[in-house]
């Protein structure tokens, strides 16, 4: 990898990649914000999740779905999401009589992964929503096509994880595909602080729980 990556060389990986392989990367931006806002109070960082997913193979897409809100710090963070190397996709919020509100992209991801499915070598879908499975299943079935998956593990749905033909866990990955906030790295610093502390209070126990050995009387010689 390069070295914008820091200490990653590699994905532990089941698949076999290759420079030849055509790549396109399909990003649900909605479902990556919310799980990065509610685990680990951060922004992802969307270059090197692009970087990472490549490892040296032939770019043919690379789409970010955004939804547009029409406030100014949403404009920011598409225009970042675009210079990290994304095509942008917005969809407006929908407004229903009821006053509730919507906008997912669910079908128009879809239907972008059937219709590049037969001219790539994989598809990586980026993100962990089960309404993806039927695609995948259709991708990897009719099309011929490798499905990778790559999503925050607590928040990927079971059989999305299970069928795809490899799923990159973006949370083995927090220093490298995350900006930490301060109030996350304050929280991360405490919990290590925390875990020295219990280590050295449990190393001291344990030290004090020891049998205390009796010295042996010395053997005088026979006189």
């Amino acid at each position: 990898m390069t070295s914008q990556l820091g200490n990653i060389n590699t994905i532990e990986s089941m698949i076999i990649r290759n420079p030849e392989q055509r790549v396109a990367v399909l990003v649900d931006v909605q479902n990556l914000y919310y799980s990065a806002k509610n685990l680990y109070h951060s922004r992802v960082n969307f270059k090197n999740i692009l970087n990472l997913i490549l490892q040296g193979r032939k770019l043919t897409r690379a789409i970010a779905y955004a939804v547009d809100t029409a406030e100014e710090t949403n404009k920011v963070f598409i225009e970042a999401i675009h210079e990290s190397g994304f095509e942008i996709k917005l969809k407006p919020i929908q407004t229903f009589v009821d006053g509730s509100k919507k906008a997912d992209w669910d079908v128009g991801i879809a239907m972008d992964a059937v219709r590049l499915g037969n001219k790539v070598d994989s598809i990586v879908l980026v993100s962990g929503d089960g309404d993806y499975c039927p695609v995948v299943n259709y991708l990897q079935q009719s099309q011929g096509c490798l499905v990778e998956v790559m999503a925050f593990g607590r928040t990927t749905n079971k059989e999305l994880r299970e069928i795809a033909d490899e799923f990159i866990d973006i949370e083995d990955y927090p220093d490298e595909l995350l900006f930490q906030s301060r109030k996350s790295v304050g929280s991360q610093r405490n919990q290590k602080k925390w875990q020295k502390q219990q280590k050295a209070q449990n190393e001291q126990r344990n030290q004090n729980q020891k049998p205390q050995q009796n010295p042996q009387n010395p053997q005088h010689p026979k006189q």
